[in-house]
């Protein structure tokens, strides 16, 4: 319940899947893989179903995960969200075409 809390979604406990939005599904599946206290999180567009207010939230999360140092490598869209990472790598077709560092890591 503990990794529910961090997104949000405590009240939500025993609700089935079909009584969630796609926000709230969202946000459990990260929940879900919080639960391992993995050592490295693959995280595809974790915000895409969710409005600017979740999406902040759970990056805030990610952001606190990768401190405490889980690794995180995300794919996202949101340039925002993208200028998060200590590094970055510009795909084109499947190709990388950049990769730069944005900033140090911690």
């Amino acid at each position: 319940m503990n990794c529910l809390k961090k997104v949000g979604l405590d009240h939500r406990t025993y609700h089935k899947p079909n009584q969630l939005s796609g926000g709230q599904q969202q946000r459990v599946a990260i929940a879900r893989a919080l639960v391992a206290n993995p050592a490295i999180l693959l995280v595809d567009e974790p915000t895409g179903n969710l409005d600017s207010k979740n999406g902040d939230i759970v990056m805030e999360l990610l952001e606190q995960l990768n401190r405490a140092g889980t690794t995180i490598c995300m794919v996202t869209h949101d340039p925002r969200y993208a200028a998060m990472a200590h590094r970055q790598l510009n795909l084109l077709d499947g190709e990388i075409i950049e990769t730069q560092i944005v900033k140090e890591a911690i």
